[in-house]
């Protein structure tokens, strides 16, 4: 059985991806920010969130060790963190600036693949984080990628519907074109190795759009051939399968949709063992721990929740932490915090334990539209606040803020595809989606000349106010 440890609400966007080393879990989001918790109790670490991509985040995985964690997001980039200090170890730019979808590290930390948009594959040395060969497939989106146990191979996976299986001189071992009908979502290989004889056998998890996760066999061959055969094809969910993970045993094997429900496999018969319906929209991402018999699920209701597998206990916990709803008084939390007072920005900030600030705050008018507007030179040089720690407390808390204050309540379509932040000067591209301009624009001065939303090509640059959203935007912000 399954029990609902804790639930973990501080992502202001939806869930994208979620990872366990031995001693921490880390989640990423389309807000742009990383979280990183102790495994443990589920505390957040002192330098989490990270904040280093310009856009949403996709991806994120850890070395063997756990010392390292690399993410990868829409800036067409792949960031490696420190999980000591947290600060950036090296910044991996995608070859083309095609948005990274995807990233993945060998099981022995030597070799790191990225996958993008444009179909594009790059395999980086990781110890020197130096690119050492790129290859893919155009036309298409690499949105999957898994090692194989033996950190020789690897598979992808794109919305083609394709899953391909590369060497580390990226040379295509097999091709399986129509693995998923309508596209892949994600693909994860088994933890162990079946050795007998001149055959060398691995298993693979994939799921897609067409709302099956699928078990595969791939033997290869003392020659060095390669083949691919399906084992099982699992049909525990009603609409595309969005995630799939094994277990650190390959015993189980879990998986989310779009109909919100987890389940849960023997990963050896395929017979469904659980399915869970905790979360409130599309099930994103999940893990396995690799140390307890604990299980993560991302969604896009932008929780994560945390599971314990109970062999023949059906005990159900109630979650350890709160919601951050109900943090913020009701009054202001109907406000944008551009409108607040500088008495809503005192009481913000006795609320984040920051209240030994209040004097310098109100000795400086800091309102609302100040508080948004605070950078560590600021800090430092007018509001004399002299230790780094707190200022970078401060920071943290306000990008927060701006998160919430866009994310939480925000009409959909009111948001920047690209930053995902509340549009103040809309247009329109050729692909026919708004954008914030200054977004649209450094965008396609980056050389991409593809669209953010279809990756197809943008016949022309040309952009044209949307007079209509914004009128409806503000219009919205008055009714705030």
């Amino acid at each position: 059985m399954t029990s609902l440890v804790c639930t973990l609400q501080d992502h202001q966007d939806d869930v994208n991806w979620c990872a366990f080393s031995a001693k921490l879990l880390a989640t990423c989001s389309g807000d742009k920010t990383l979280r990183i918790y102790h495994a443990s109790d589920f505390s957040e670490l002192a330098f989490s969130p990270l904040s280093g991509h310009g856009y949403g985040v996709h991806c994120c995985c850890f070395s063997a060790c756990g010392q390292f964690l690399a993410s990868c997001s829409t800036d067409a980039s792949t960031v490696v963190w420190s999980m000591v200090t947290g600060e950036i170890e090296g910044i991996l730019e995608h070859p083309g600036r095609s948005p990274v979808r995807v990233c993945a590290l060998s099981p022995d930390s030597v070799h790191l693949v990225s996958g993008a948009a444009d179909g594009t594959l790059a395999l980086w040395d990781f110890p020197s984080k130096q690119l050492q060969r790129t290859g893919g497939v155009t036309e298409t989106t690499v949105v999957a990628c898994s090692f194989s146990p033996c950190s020789q191979m690897f598979m992808t996976g794109s919305t083609y519907g394709d899953l391909r299986l590369w060497d580390l001189d990226m040379n295509q071992l097999v091709a399986e074109k129509n693995a998923h009908d309508l596209g892949v979502s994600c693909c994860t290989f088994a933890p162990s190795i079946l050795s007998g004889g001149q055959v060398v056998q691995f298993q693979l998890a994939s799921c897609g759009q067409d709302s099956l996760l699928k078990i595969w066999a791939i033997n290869k061959f003392s020659c060095g051939a390669c083949k691919m055969q399906p084992l099982h094809t699992l049909t525990g969910q009603s609409a595309p399968v969005l995630s799939c993970a094994y277990s650190s045993d390959g015993q189980l094997l879990v998986s989310g949709s779009v109909d919100k429900s987890v389940t849960i496999y023997n990963a050896k018969n395929g017979a469904l063992l659980h399915t869970l319906n905790q979360h409130d929209r599309y099930v994103t991402a999940c893990s396995f721990s690799p140390t307890s018999q604990l299980l993560a699920t991302g969604s896009m209701d932008k929780t994560v929740n945390i599971w314990k597998l109970v062999d023949g206990c059906s005990e159900h916990k109630e979650p350890a932490r709160a919601s951050n709803e109900g943090r913020t008084s009701a009054g202001r939390s109907k406000m944008l915090v551009s409108d607040w007072s500088e008495g809503d920005v005192s009481q913000w900030l006795v609320e984040e334990s920051l209240g030994g600030l209040v004097e310098q705050f109100k000795a400086n008018n800091i309102d609302g539209t100040e508080l948004l507007g605070l950078t560590r030179e600021t800090l430092a040089s007018e509001l004399h606040i002299e230790s780094v720690g707190l200022r970078n407390k401060l920071l943290r808390k306000v990008e927060e803020l701006k998160s919430d204050s866009v994310c939480s309540g925000t009409p959909d379509e009111f948001l920047c595809p690209i930053t995902r932040e509340l549009m103040r000067d809309p247009v329109i591209a050729a692909d026919g989606y708004s954008y914030e301009r200054e977004a649209i624009q450094s965008w396609i001065n980056t050389k991409n000349r593809s669209s953010p939303m279809t990756n197809l090509p943008l016949l022309t640059t040309l952009l044209t106010p949307n007079h209509t959203l914004k009128m409806a935007i503000g219009r919205w912000k008055t009714s705030q």
